[in-house]
């Protein structure tokens, strides 16, 4: 059986999505305790470690053959520039070279790094990159809508898959028929309350408004950025992040996704472990990979070596 390892392990997308794939996860990593916590009980085969992978000891951690990992991508993400108050230059951009650091000890065939499009516009991606081919990894950067791969949601998201190979390993990676957001909503769950209630914003009666007139009485909007209508229940949901964003509108009434839909929308099982802590779980999730994802370019790299 393939083994592999998960820095920045989280809630466990990575993880997951190689269990679905047949991939055993010896260790993982994660610096926040509440990650920890979670990823244990939904993993309690794999040895865990609640640490700084910047201070690793690489050699307390078992050989593999695949190494998973999503270094922290907030300080990248367009999702938060500088209008947001994002830094130029921050230490969450520095977990990126835990992953080279890893590398560099236990040479496995091929690693797996998610992170958003943007980090390969980072300052020191050249750097980086530099350091990776150093170390004999090859890299091959795959620009990958979530949806397409079977996650009921659109999320672009950036897999470098570094192999140890003469050149670059692009992957034929699947096509998927797009799933519904209506797969995972459920309209009989969940805290409703009226659309014309007092003190809703304007700008959020509008977005309903015109949601409305584009989708009929069921869809769901954004209740959060810059979107100015709905979406259809027919299509993947937008992207989930790390706070409440999407709201579901029936009728006159509304009410934010429930922290099991926003596990579905994410494609983990529906025996996912979780906090029952409803904003814990949302950051949780949408900070994840999401398994169905992970799954499919495992295994497109396992057919492609």
């Amino acid at each position: 059986m393939i083994t592999a390892v998960d820095l920045f392990a989280g809630l466990g997308g990575w993880s997951t999505g190689a269990r679905m794939a047949g991939v055993s996860v010896l260790w993982a990593a994660n610096h926040w305790p509440a990650a920890v916590e979670w990823h244990s009980a939904n993993h309690p085969e794999t040895v865990h470690a609640c640490q700084d992978l910047h201070q690793a000891d690489w050699s307390t951690v078992p050989a593999h053959d695949l190494l998973l990992a999503s270094p922290c991508c907030q300080g990248h993400s367009k999702a938060r520039g500088k209008g947001a108050g994002n830094p130029q230059h921050d230490t969450s951009r520095s977990t990126a070279w835990a992953v080279v650091s890893a590398l560099e000890f236990h040479r496995p065939e091929a690693a797996l790094v998610e992170n958003v499009p943007e980090f390969t516009r980072w300052a020191l991606y050249p750097a980086w990159e530099h350091a990776m081919r150093s170390l004999g990894y090859q890299l091959a950067p795959h620009i990958v809508d979530c949806a397409d791969l079977g996650v009921p949601q659109n999320r672009e998201r950036l897999f470098l898959v570094c192999t140890r190979s003469r050149a670059p390993l692009f992957l034929s990676l699947p096509k998927r028929e797009h799933v519904p957001a209506d797969s995972f909503i459920d309209f009989a769950t969940g805290s409703w309350s009226a659309i014309n209630k007092p003190g809703r914003a304007t700008a959020t009666l509008a977005r309903i408004e015109n949601g409305r007139r584009q989708h009929g009485e069921r869809f769901v909007f954004s209740y959060y950025g810059n979107s100015r209508s709905g979406r259809d229940l027919r299509r993947p949901i937008g992207t989930i992040t790390t706070r409440d964003r999407w709201a579901v509108v029936d009728g006159d009434c509304m009410r934010m996704l429930t922290a099991d839909e926003t596990l579905r929308a994410m494609s983990f099982p529906a025996n996912t472990r979780r906090p029952q802590n409803h904003r814990l779980t949302v950051h949780m999730a949408g900070n994840a990979v999401p398994p169905v994802a992970g799954m499919e370019i495992i295994n497109a790299l396992r057919a492609a070596a």
